[in-house]
């Protein structure tokens, strides 16, 4: 159905997409009203209540949208929902960091200046007693976001963490009213079970939150839809759960098929569904199966997804984005096609830097389970797997395997591009012949001349065929050098020379034809090649040309 003017205005956004939903947003929250409403009531009646579930699962939403409207003000008195991890470095006049994060997030409205030497304890008891309508207490509700902060982290801080809990503990003792909720991720669950019985003082209870079931799924495609003049088909919106539930598996022998999933991940649904909000026509009122098959490009939705997060993560290390979609496809998934799980090592996971993969787990492309005491990881869900298979255009490995030779990484430039060649057409030599002077580039630095100088014909041989004169010029410069430092002064001349027939306008390959000529015992001759290009070289060469001319004064 669709209105008949083109110009009605688009809706206010419904979904929020990767952020977690806040507090004010509980009318766009759906899917999880069982889970928030046991949430609430196991809170108010156990001492220690813990919440936990996979990254991306939708913990904190869930606290925020699902739990906390749930509270009857009257009957509870509900503390901020607070995070431990200091945002930045407090003065050292606040004390202990961790509490001082606890306190401030506990009383927002205060300067942090004034908690400072306060303890948990003090800080509850200084605070004036909430009694209901019949005059009794009212318990203190007390919730601790991302609450693994609490128990992990850098050595440096191990004594504040430390201390903390022993407050927390005193805490709870004292004021048997507060109850308190953690919510943080499985995988750390292991570290808040020394604490359970402390913090609980004898009641206690766990709640682990798990995807959308397809009922759950469907209803929060089609809850956040009812104030904003649009709705969707039940059909569309099966329509949307059906395709996330979907993961296709091919295996390098090229066989495919299909596997049927029982949940669906928040974080994927958010994606698809905002995605597909963006990729509407304004005056579509009603979204059915037609518009879900029509702008719903869930595999598309979820490659983007996961390049927007791979390039974050880039950004943050100065690295490429194409050696680590390298790395989670090679290394995340089998030739099957299916998931594989990798340990964490001590700086390293399979040779890439823990703090990549920790980030990747934020982004939530990754997950994380401790067994044993090792940290593992494998790709977040089975519908990433086809995603993440997804290979790069073969200019994309290019242009990473430069940027790898840029930074001296030779074997992470041999490996793109390698892949860059994988991933093109047969009618693509220009592909080849760019690999093949990349390989000879990491040839040179291995020290394989051998190797470096088949590579260099190989690319010589494919960028004539394109006409690729300057590419040609390139390798013959290369190859000329190889043999200038085997001591073979007039072979390095003559490859040289035919560098510049190709290429006469390659101001690199004058230099390196004076450099051969004045290891050969003619310093004139280089210094006529160089005075012949001075004029034309660039910042870069010009400092280098400089210095011959001094060598040869």
């Amino acid at each position: 159905m669709m209105a008949t003017g083109s110009s009605a205005p688009t809706p206010a956004r419904p979904y929020v997409g990767l952020r977690p939903y806040r507090r004010d947003e509980s009318a766009l929250f759906h899917g999880r009203d069982r889970e928030a409403r046991e949430i609430a009531t196991l809170w108010g009646a156990a001492g220690l209540t813990v919440l936990y579930g996979a990254s991306g699962v939708g913990k904190t939403s869930l606290l925020q949208a699902g739990v906390l409207p749930r509270l009857d003000p009257g009957r509870v008195d509900l503390l901020p929902v607070a995070r431990v991890l200091p945002r930045t470095r407090p003065p050292e006049s606040v004390g202990n960091p961790y509490v001082a994060a606890l306190l401030s997030c506990w009383a927002p409205e205060r300067d942090p200046r004034t908690l400072a030497g306060l303890t948990v304890a003090e800080f509850l008891r200084r605070r004036p007693e909430r009694t209901d309508e019949y005059g009794d207490p009212v318990p203190i509700l007390a919730a601790v976001d991302q609450a693994e902060e609490m128990f992990q982290g850098g050595p440096a801080g191990e004594r504040d963490r430390t201390e903390l809990l022993e407050q927390l503990t005193s805490a709870v003792q004292e004021h048997t009213g507060l109850h308190l909720l953690l919510s943080l991720r499985e995988e750390y669950l292991f570290l808040v079970l020394p604490y359970e019985r402390p913090f609980g003082q004898g009641s206690r209870a766990r709640f682990h939150l798990r995807p959308f079931t397809p009922e759950a799924a469907r209803e929060a495609v089609a809850g956040p839809l009812r104030d904003t003049g649009r709705t969707i088909t039940p059909a569309a919106a099966e329509l949307l759960v059906d395709d996330l539930r979907t993961a296709v598996i091919a295996d390098e022998a090229g066989n495919v098929s299909e596997m049927t999933l029982d949940t669906v991940e928040p974080v994927q649904l958010q994606v698809v569904c905002a995605a597909l909000w963006e990729s509407l026509p304004p005056d579509v009122v009603e979204i059915t199966e037609h518009h879900a098959r029509a702008y719903a490009d869930v595999e598309e939705f979820l490659y983007d997804f996961c390049k927007r997060a791979v390039a974050e993560v880039a950004e943050m290390f100065d690295m490429s984005a194409g050696e680590i979609r390298f790395w989670l496809r090679n290394t995340f998934v089998t030739e099957h096609g299916t998931r594989n799980i990798v340990y964490e090592g001590l700086q390293q996971t399979r040779s890439m830097p823990n703090a990549v993969a920790r980030a990747l787990e934020d982004r939530h492309i990754l997950r994380a389970e401790h067994r044993r005491g090792i940290r593992w990881y494998e790709l977040a869900h089975d519908r990433l797997i086809r995603p993440i298979s997804r290979a790069d255009s073969p200019e994309a490995y290019l242009r990473a395997a430069r940027a790898a030779l840029a930074g001296r990484k030779w074997e992470q430039a041999r490996r793109l591009a390698d892949e860059a060649v994988r991933a093109s057409d047969l009618g693509e030599s220009w592909v080849r012949a760019e690999a093949a002077e990349i390989f000879a580039d990491v040839a040179v630095a291995n020290g394989e001349i051998e190797t470096a100088r088949r590579h260099c014909e190989e690319a010589a041989v494919l960028y004539a065929e394109r006409q690729r004169f300057d590419g040609v010029a390139r390798v013959l410069r290369i190859d000329g050098l190889l043999w200038l430092e085997q001591g073979d002064h007039a072979k390095a001349i003559e490859r040289i020379t035919a560098a510049l027939s190709w290429a006469p306008n390659d101001m690199a390959a004058h230099l390196a034809l004076a450099e051969a000529l004045i290891r050969a015992g003619t310093p004139k001759a280089a210094v006529q090649v160089v005075n012949g290009v001075l004029d034309r070289l660039p910042p870069d060469l010009l400092k280098q040309a400089r210095e011959m001319l001094r060598l040869t004064a």
